[in-house]
């Protein structure tokens, strides 16, 4: 633990720390907190009532919580602390940190909530409303460059080391603990279970990528000045121009790049086919966009 401990001290009490960079810490940690405790009352004002499950290291938790009558959340810190010193050793201490904090916070409010009756016991509301819940906590602690599940490392490590994806990999781990569930809980469980995973998947996106989902903008174009200038004009939008070479004519081309919101994609594609109807257009969603315009 001491190579958790050590970046701890330094990341708060150096001495070096301006007051910016600290209160950027503060609030990375505050949302932390504030995504650990959300998830927490997914978790057990909803999901554990009513064995309904999540996928990965929380999932096995939960089911062994039923098969040892340890609680939930002191198992969910036992299991989730090996993954958190194979990130410190393969992926970085500063995300082993965060994810530290964040298995400790969850484990903490874990233990307070289920001191509360629970909000329903209808186990498909539970998958719909503790599914969002834990769902938006659990991505604003990612958003924060924290995890609160150990299979979140392995699924990175597996990425890295192999030709399968992290999606790929969660979804084998999360397939065998969803199953399981099924003989422990009965299959009708197991359904619920399977839909809750559905829902908080999407709940992690809209709370890391946000409801006002943000997309990079590609345009190839023999008329750039005139796009670029409708671009700025009508959507009050950025855009650079970039370099580029047809590889089969071999003749000079420009390249708009900009970014705008989904709710200006119908708007965009209009301009550009008013324009240049032989204009060729990318678009690929972006996770996050810091900084301005570009200009």
């Amino acid at each position: 633990m001491s190579s958790i401990v050590s970046p701890v001290k330094k990341i708060f009490f150096s001495p070096l720390l301006n007051s910016k960079r600290r209160n950027a810490l503060l609030k990375k940690y505050a949302i932390i907190a504030f995504g650990s405790a959300l998830a927490a009352v997914g978790l057990q004002m909803f999901l554990v009532p009513n064995s309904v499950i999540d996928g990965g290291v929380v999932g096995l938790s939960i089911m062994g919580g039923v098969l040892t009558g340890i609680p939930f959340n002191v198992l969910l810190l036992a299991l989730n602390l090996p993954f958190v010193i194979l990130s410190a050793k393969k992926i970085g201490w500063q995300s082993a940190v965060a994810g530290c904090i964040a298995t400790i916070l969850l484990s903490i409010f874990s233990g307070i909530f289920s001191q509360f009756e629970p909000m329903t016991a209808d186990p498909f509301l539970s998958a719909i409303f503790g599914g969002i819940i834990d769902g938006l906590g659990v991505g604003l602690v990612i958003k924060a460059g924290g995890f609160l599940d150990g299979s979140d490392v392995v699924a990175i490590l597996a990425d890295r080391n192999s030709v399968f994806s992290v999606g790929e990999v969660e979804m084998f781990i999360n397939f065998f603990i969803l199953g399981g569930s099924g003989f422990l809980f009965g299959w009708d469980h197991a359904m619920y279970s399977l839909f809750a995973y559905y829902v908080i998947s999407k709940a992690i996106d809209v709370a890391v990528r946000g409801l006002n989902e943000s997309y990079i903008v590609m345009i190839v174009t023999d008329k750039h000045e005139e796009i670029a200038s409708a671009l700025m004009s009508k959507m009050n939008r950025g855009v650079t121009l970039l370099h580029g070479e047809g590889a089969y004519t071999g003749d000079e081309k420009r390249v708009l790049y900009t970014t705008m919101t989904r709710f200006e994609i119908d708007t965009m594609k209009e301009i550009v086919s008013d324009i240049d109807s032989s204009a060729f257009t990318t678009l690929s969603s972006a996770s996050e966009i810091v900084g301005g315009t570009s200009k």
